[in-house]
């Protein structure tokens, strides 16, 4: 057996959560074939088969949420155990500890976050007990919940690791099936029944339909909260602890809703990271002293000089000429002259940066991400532009991955794309300040005692005015203008 387990999510990222398996128990794989896919609060991770062979079982099921190294599947390496089945079958029957070779570890599942170890409380199934797959072996206890240890396979429990009254660590392995390979595949109709049973598209977690089945409560009147809203136990819990559904709506801490309104109304649990944006955003307004001073640029120069070269710089760069990498330069020269504005504190220190990490913030169908263009102080225009590019469209596609949006020094947000005339930024922590661009809009301005219809656009500076004071936020501003409205100011670095 190959145990496949959750590969390393990125600095600072302890745990995912299991979003789709591609394959079934039963299914040949091949090496680097991909098996599932995890969701992390900032990016999706893809989870590759290390060897090639049969997919013996699924520890980790969809919804469930897993550490960093969990168990999530096993592997029998040459596809042996699917060639023959009838022979393993007849030695559950007649020895089953024989049947060792098929044997699935039972573990610990996730406890919570901060939950370390647990207590076995009650043994449901002994040493010899045939058990169904997603049967319930043992109740652990912890400080704040009991935890119920379903079987991750069928077959026979062979062995008992861990009795009732011991305290076990939160990796630990508690018990062994033997005999799962052969006989996980006769209860896989069964788990599936109740899910046929309602009228949705997608099957259930088995564990759900277990639940569900034994209060007699039709998984059809469940609202799931796994992918493609598939029924999870926290959800089959959930029914089964408050079956009544005004009582959630009445403890909820929200205005109350008229009974025609809350019929149209429809509630979808906000993805982990929408969750995180609203953490990290709220977080970044109740450590930072944040204060956003703003200005206006005449773009004219910029947008002539992009029209007059674009086509010639597409050629022979192969990318598109656009705004971001006059602001990305802009900055940078900016940002040599008030470099408290790339900086950050760490305790009771300032801890300047002598680079540039340039965030660019992207707006996803999941939503904002922030890539970072590494050592862009050090880029040409062209590269700027194919680095933006690129990541861009990675973090379309939810491709990004977790080394790609950390290390950033200064952000640039443009809720110009979207038609924003005018807003003030949240700080991305730990860093001291993110420039908005806005909406280009047609103007009369005054120039030399004359009125003059230019395009203009409103920039807003967020500092940490902890240690960005404002006559540096405002030097940064006017020399991001500057360098604006005199691109020729940046080649020769005035």
């Amino acid at each position: 057996m190959t145990d496949v387990k959750v590969p390393t999510l990125g600095e600072s990222v302890t745990e995912a959560t299991v979003a789709t398996w591609f394959k079934k128990p039963g299914d040949s794989v091949a090496v680097d074939e991909m098996l599932c896919e995890l969701e992390t609060d900032k990016v999706t991770v893809e989870v590759p088969s290390p060897v090639a062979g049969t997919l013996s079982e699924i520890v980790a099921n969809e919804g469930d949420t897993v550490g960093v190294d969990a168990l999530l599947a096993q592997i029998s390496e040459g596809g042996a155990a699917a060639a023959a089945p009838a022979p393993a079958a007849k030695a559950e029957k007649t020895a089953p500890a024989a049947a060792s070779s098929d044997a699935v570890d039972v573990m610990v599942p996730t406890l919570g976050e901060s939950v370390t170890e647990a207590t076995v409380s009650t043994w449901f199934k002994a040493v010899g007990d045939t058990v169904a797959q997603d049967e319930m072996l043992c109740e652990l206890e912890t400080d704040k919940v009991s935890v119920e240890v379903p079987a991750p396979a069928a077959g026979v429990l062979s062995e008992i690791l861990a009795p009732e009254g011991e305290t076990v660590q939160a990796d630990a392995k508690l018990a062994v099936i033997g005999g799962a390979t052969a006989s996980a595949a006769a209860p896989a109709p069964a788990a599936a029944t109740p899910a046929a049973s309602g009228s949705k598209d997608v099957e259930n977690a088995p564990s759900a339909n277990k639940i569900l089945a034994e209060k007699g409560i039709d998984p059809a009147s469940v609202t799931g909260t796994g992918r493609d809203g598939r029924v999870m136990k926290e959800d089959a819990m959930k029914a089964t602890a408050a079956p009544a559904a005004p009582a959630p709506a009445a403890a909820a801490p929200r205005a109350p809703v008229s009974a025609d309104d809350a019929s149209r109304e429809e509630r979808v649990k906000m993805t982990r990271l929408r969750q995180t944006i609203a953490r990290r955003l709220k977080d970044s307004q109740n450590t930072a002293a944040m204060l956003t001073t703003y200005n206006e640029v005449d773009m004219t120069e910029v947008m002539a000089l992009r029209n007059e070269y674009k086509d010639l710089f597409l050629k022979k760069h192969g990318v598109k000429l656009g705004f971001m990498s006059f602001f990305t330069k802009a900055c940078v020269h900016a940002l040599k002259e008030v470099p408290e504005v790339n900086a950050e504190i760490d305790g009771t220190d300032v801890v300047y940066k002598n680079f540039v990490h340039m965030g660019i913030a992207a707006g996803t169908p999941t939503g904002l991400v922030v890539p970072v263009i590494r050592e862009a102080d050090a880029m040409s225009f062209a590269d700027i532009e194919k680095a933006i590019a690129e990541k861009g469209a990675r973090a379309r596609d939810g491709k990004l991955s977790m080394a790609e949006m950390q290390g950033g020094t200064f952000t640039i947000s443009n809720g110009g794309v979207y038609g924003s005339l005018m807003s003030s930024p949240i700080l991305n922590p730990p860093q001291s300040g993110i420039l908005g661009m806005h909406k280009i809009q047609d103007r009369p301005m005054a120039i030399n005692g004359e009125v003059v219809i230019r395009p203009m656009m409103y920039l807003a500076l967020s500092y940490d005015h902890r240690i960005v004071d404002g006559k540096g936020a405002v030097t940064f501003l006017v020399r991001v203008k500057e360098a604006l409205e005199d691109p020729r100011r940046l080649l020769m670095d005035l």
